[in-house]
């Protein structure tokens, strides 16, 4: 049977948290970057223990104004440092609730760029698996992303987006152009489909693209988010897909 992993960011303030978590079979807590704070950690970690979710941490960019979405020019150390900041955080409240923090998903910005750049995806990462040798990342699929979690050694879970438009070269088109988000919910319920029945997703110019994702991403923070995440997972059981958290892939170190 096939399985697919729903995932949805959470912890951001948009009032959909519990709901999505009756939904989704992971959830990406925000960790006091772009947005979330201790008690909002502490609860959603609890909600994910109590619903059978796996967690994950979600650091960004820390501009909360800008909600994480625009790239800050800064020395790489001291945005490694707001990394670090956020991991310890929600890692410190995850031991001291005991609940596991099965993988790190960047947010917005960050995301975009380690998605681009290789270098700069490989010292973040490496920061991050620093400070936890056994974390995964769930990584945008096709992207620098994926390239750089295996140069680091990360476990890895490839990630597609439901509702967001892909570029030709299998990128997410930016927020700023026209049609980046796609709001019809047939259209992304059948993007779904297709990616799970053939690993396949259409981008923007109508170029088919082969991905490898098995977690999608269902987005929290617009209009109608849980209608159309509950729409997406009754769509796909009811194709006998099987809805829940995979296995990362983990890469076999070479035999010497």
């Amino acid at each position: 049977m096939t399985r697919i992993d729903l995932n949805a960011d959470i912890g951001e303030g948009m009032g959909t948290d519990e709901d999505l978590l009756e939904i989704v079979s992971s959830a990406s807590i925000a960790c006091g970057g772009h947005a979330g704070d201790a008690p909002t950690i502490r609860r959603l970690l609890k909600l994910c223990r109590a619903r059978g979710v796996r967690a994950g941490a979600h650091p960004g960019y820390a501009d909360p104004k800008r909600f994480g979405r625009f790239r800050l020019v800064m020395p790489l150390e001291q945005l490694l440092g707001q990394i670090r900041d956020q991991m310890f955080l929600i890692r410190h409240i995850a031991d001291e609730v005991e609940v596991p923090l099965g993988y790190v998903k960047l947010h917005g910005a960050l995301a975009n760029q380690t998605a681009e750049e290789l270098a700069f995806a490989v010292g973040v990462f490496a920061t991050i698996q620093g400070m936890d040798s056994r974390i995964a990342v769930l990584a945008l699929d096709n992207s620098e992303q994926v390239r750089a979690a295996k140069a680091v050694g990360m476990p890895l879970i490839r990630e597609a987006y439901a509702d967001r438009a892909y570029t030709a070269a299998g990128l997410l088109v930016p927020r700023s152009q026209e049609g980046a988000v796609i709001h019809d919910s047939g259209q992304v319920i059948e993007r779904c489909l297709r990616l799970a029945r053939e690993g396949e997703i259409v981008a923007i110019d109508g170029t088919v693209l082969k991905s490898e994702a098995r977690s999608i991403c269902l987005h929290g923070d617009t209009p109608g988010a849980v209608e159309l995440a509950r729409d997406v997972r009754d769509a796909l059981e009811a194709e006998g897909v099987e809805i829940g958290a995979l296995a990362p892939e983990v890469e076999e170190p070479p035999v010497l």
